[in-house]
């Protein structure tokens, strides 16, 4: 059987693990969901590195169908063939392009297909796939074709939860949250990204990093991914631990929006760890 493990660079909880395997086990799609910057979009690359897989990705927008995942009719190529005489008009098959679930579908080998952030399309987008991931095949009507998987893809959907989806799709899913890791989990993630990190450092990025999370006037609070910017950023600046308390060194790779930068800059200026200077605060 199919079993994912986990990968030397994706740090994987137990209850994780098991709802990736259950899904696979299955052969039904597994629904992530969690704040941005918690890993679901990596944890597809993940599975692809770690069972050797092809992965293919359908990067879901506002204005996403459901059909373009299954193919596409170029009708406007085929009439400007018609009319300046291009070879094989008549070959309705020549104008039928794919979309990345027709691709699983077509793949000769299991691929793993990845619809990243679902809940950014209509409403309508999950129900109009009941039928395609459940059954896994579609009919194309312009050439009569059925479109049937060979092999199964392993199907990882994610949603940043701002839509609720339709009970009939949940239905179909193996779900799980990712919850923000704790600061145990988040320790384990860095030493899989940076190796043995000098502990003055780590403990002074975290405290503040989790400072900066609990703080309640943040619009948009900072996440794993920018967390290991940021230490990335204080590594190559060659920033030394005790400064991080004092000025909070590259405070925009951790902080996106100027309310946000506003708000940490007044918190940490209330004697908790920014140094003043002559031009006000200093990060």
């Amino acid at each position: 059987m199919t079993e994912f493990k986990g990968t030397s660079q994706y740090v994987v909880s137990e209850s994780l693990l098991r709802s990736v395997n259950i899904a696979i086990a299955l052969s039904k799609p597994l629904l992530i969901k969690g704040e941005p910057g918690t890993g679901k979009t990596m944890l597809a690359e993940a599975i692809s590195e770690a069972l050797g897989k092809k992965l293919l990705i359908w990067n879901v927008k506002s204005s996403t169908k459901a059909q373009d995942g299954l193919y596409v009719y170029d009708t406007v190529q085929r009439l400007y063939d018609s009319q300046f005489g291009g070879e094989g008009v008549s070959d309705v098959g020549r104008y039928i392009k794919l979309g990345k679930l027709g691709e699983a579908f077509r793949s000769e080998e299991q691929v793993i297909l990845l619809i990243d952030e679902i809940d950014k399309a209509d409403l309508e987008f999950p129900n109009d796939l009941l039928w395609e991931l459940d059954k896994m095949e579609f009919y194309i009507p312009e050439t009569g074709e059925t479109i049937k998987a060979e092999q199964r893809p392993i199907v990882i959907i994610t949603s940043n939860a701002e839509k609720e989806l339709p009970d009939a799709f949940l239905r179909r899913c193996i779900f799980h949250y990712i919850a923000f890791p704790d600061r145990e989990m988040m320790q384990q993630i860095i030493a899989a990204h940076f190796g043995a990190l000098d502990e003055i450092l780590l403990e002074e990025t975290l405290r503040a990093f989790y400072l900066l999370r609990e703080m309640p006037a943040l619009v948009k609070k900072p996440s794993t991914s920018e967390l290991l910017d940021w230490i990335q950023a204080l590594r190559i600046g060659g920033i030394q631990p005790e400064r991080i308390e004092k000025e909070l060194p590259f405070a925009g790779v951790l902080l996106k929006k100027t309310e946000d930068m506003e708000a940490a800059e007044y918190h940490f200026s209330r004697g908790k760890g920014v140094k003043s200077g002559k031009n006000g605060v200093r990060w």
